[in-house]
């Protein structure tokens, strides 16, 4: 099912939903820019992309082993609307600077103490890698696997050719039991 940027992926759910399409439309009025998303079954993926992304960790982790290198992050822009903090990143590994993980992220900063909302504010260290550290409990709930086809932005983001076929996923981190934290999580294509 090829999804444009204005309809959800997925039908309504009672309680929290995360739709990708609402996700890419914070920054991306044409959804195509970025890629092509489809939300396909884990049985249909292959087994390193269900490795990396069909699984309720950090994503940070998840990137970190896989690579053998810790990943910083790069906030490619952002913005605060109301009590929701927004941004688009790139996590990147340290030692080669390969980008490794592309993602949309909003989060609603009321269900987050001080210190790991203003560290996450500072844009300076990956959002699993804060909420870790800061030993905030967090239970990762999984939404829909996508098969992504990288429009232009995301090729050059992964320094691949436009059309390359990757997967990402979306996903909610209910921080202290609340819904906190909606995610968009594409992997870099292998």
């Amino acid at each position: 099912m090829q999804t444009p940027a204005n309809e959800p992926l997925q039908e309504p759910c009672n309680g929290p939903c995360i739709s990708a399409a609402e996700l890419i439309g914070i920054y991306y009025q044409d959804s195509s820019l970025l890629g092509r998303f489809e939300q396909v079954e884990n049985q249909t993926i292959a087994c390193v992309y269900r490795k990396l992304l069909d699984h309720t960790n950090h994503m940070t982790v998840t990137v970190e082993s896989h690579h053998g290198d810790t990943v910083d992050v790069q906030v490619l822009r952002s913005d605060v609307l109301g009590m929701h903090y927004r941004r688009e990143i790139l996590l990147r590994t340290r030692k080669k600077k390969v980008v490794v993980q592309y993602g949309i992220v909003r989060l609603n900063t009321r269900f987050l103490a001080d210190k790991p909302r203003n560290e996450i504010l500072e844009q300076r260290i990956p959002l699993g890698r804060v909420l870790i550290e800061n030993n905030v409990l967090r239970k990762i709930e999984l939404f829909d696997l996508l098969r992504v086809e990288c429009g232009p932005v995301l090729a050059d983001f992964f320094g691949v050719p436009v059309g390359t076929v990757t997967y990402g996923r979306t996903a909610l981190i209910h921080c202290d039991d609340e819904p906190a934290i909606e995610l968009l999580e594409v992997v870099r294509p292998e």
